[in-house]
């Protein structure tokens, strides 16, 4: 194996192996080469880093000689406070989609923190909400074996002060406290939400551990209880069936978060699928918010696999890594879908490789998107590693074999409902099951008056997701 000096590019899984995007150290060309992973999990640290469409696809960093796995090593001196801004600077020069926004001339002793001086690099594109700095082993975990550590819940504002649950995953603290979908949080730590948003907002309370909560249930009664972080798991699968919508079978599958613990599921859920003749399918993605985009293409060749050998996706670098594009083409698997027409459940919180698969399944196949207009983010990350952390820098767009993308503002619904919190959701009264069902028999849309939103007095606030990949890609907390 030749020696790496640098590791700057993306890697798709190539059947039991990696590809990997790499430099060589005598030519100084970028070249691709499959290696086996040393380990059966995903992640090796500092060995197999991310690359994210924010989402994410993987990146790996292997040398046989130790010299550069992808940044400076924890214990050297390029570990220090100052080398660290240097080479998050260094980076985002370089790899960076907007590089060319970024300041000619930065002053790193005014910026604390590498996390600082990226806040404000970031800061002249506005567009980029996404690129941040995170542990390298807590983002490891998250994509490898979908764990995190706090209390296990997403939530959001249904009006000004009024923060719900969305849902709480299985056997999470926040479950063994009783927590519920579309319970109201009313207090943390004898806050009101209210004085809370005045201040510095849920998204840091929710940080804090342990934390008292007053909650009040969808019948109006209230409990106080207190509740410690701890490792949640979610299953990026948690539910699937076959629904007799008027003799025709229907494949109904929640999907919460494109981390590689759903990979080996997809198989038997279409599996299940095709066993039962399906031929269109519901995929709810309401909640996820992206993940790992080797996950967003197998789910691809489920889908497509009447359009084997056919584009699914064009991934597009700046101008100065134009060696890094690349075209992903849909195969053919075992279990591959004969697909007629794909229905996708959405809201605000769908985005990056739900988007991804949604944008790239259109020119193959009829799609509708049923609930709400999604996210908006044609973009994906690069995952660098430096000393214990991995900077995610905004690197590279999307496009679909139309070159179709740069859906900033969302990609649009065809069939809104509502996201009824009193509600579980998948069940035959969620009125976004209701809703694709209704259009899969025939009838089309319901009117769109039925599912209007209400009117507020005052701004709907915004949970702050910006972070740790599972509060960004699953808006858990």
């Amino acid at each position: 194996m030749p020696t790496v000096i640098q590791l700057r590019g993306k890697a798709l899984f190539c059947k039991t192996r990696l590809l990997l995007t790499r430099r060589d150290s005598e030519t100084g060309h970028w070249r691709k080469v499959c290696y086996q992973p040393l380990e059966d999990n995903i992640v090796v640290m500092r060995k197999i880093l991310y690359m994210l469409i924010a989402m994410a696809l993987t990146v790996a960093a292997c040398s046989s000689s130790g010299s550069g796995g992808g940044g400076p090593q924890v214990g050297t001196a390029a570990c220090e406070n100052d080398a660290q801004k240097q080479f998050v600077l260094d980076a985002m020069r370089d790899i960076y989609f907007w590089y060319d926004v970024l300041p000619a001339n930065v002053d790193l002793s005014q910026h604390a923190s590498p996390e600082a001086l990226l806040a404000f690099l970031i800061s002249f594109q506005p567009l980029d909400d996404f690129s941040f700095i995170t542990t390298a082993e807590a983002d490891a975990q998250f994509f490898g074996e979908g764990k995190f550590e706090g209390f296990g819940f997403s939530s959001r504002y249904e009006a000004a002060d009024d923060l719900r649950f969305t849902r709480v995953f299985s056997g999470s603290p926040a479950a063994q406290a009783g927590f519920a979908r579309g319970q109201q949080i009313l207090e943390l730590d004898g806050r009101t939400i209210a004085e809370i948003d005045a201040n510095e907002g849920v998204g840091v309370v929710f940080g804090l551990s342990p934390l008292e909560f007053r909650i009040r249930n969808l019948d109006n009664s209230e409990f106080v209880v207190t509740v410690s972080h701890d490792i949640v798991t979610i299953d990026p699968l948690p539910q699937w069936r076959v629904i007799d919508n008027g003799g025709i079978p229907v494949g109904y599958v929640e999907f919460a978060s494109f981390i590689s613990t759903a990979d080996p599921v997809f198989n038997t859920v279409f599996a299940d699928f095709n066993a039962a003749g399906v031929t269109d399918v519901i995929i709810d993605m309401r909640y996820n918010g992206g993940g790992l985009v080797s996950t967003a293409e197998l789910l691809g060749d489920y889908l497509g696999g009447t359009v084997a050998g056919l584009t699914f996706s064009r991934t597009l670098f700046n101008d100065k890594n134009t060696g890094l594009n690349e075209i992903e083409f849909f195969e053919q698997i075992a279990n591959s879908m004969n697909l007629s027409r794909l229905v996708v459940i959405a809201t605000g919180a769908t985005a990056s490789a739900s988007e991804l698969v949604i944008n790239s399944m259109e020119p193959h196949t009829d799609v509708t998107i049923v609930g709400d207009t999604t996210f908006g983010k044609p973009v994906g990350q690069v995952g660098i590693l430096f000393c214990d952390k991995i900077l995610r820098a905004t690197a590279f767009e999307t496009v679909n074999a139309l070159n179709e993308g740069d859906y900033f503002g969302g990609l649009l619904v065809d069939c809104p409902a509502s996201d009824d919190l009193s509600e579980t959701v998948g069940t035959s009264t969620d009125p976004n099951v209701e809703t694709a069902l209704t259009y899969l028999s025939g009838v089309g849309c319901p009117a769109p008056a039925m599912f209007q939103k209400p009117t507020l007095d005052r701004e709907v606030p915004q949970i702050d997701l910006r972070g740790p990949a599972w509060r960004e890609f699953a808006g858990a907390f």
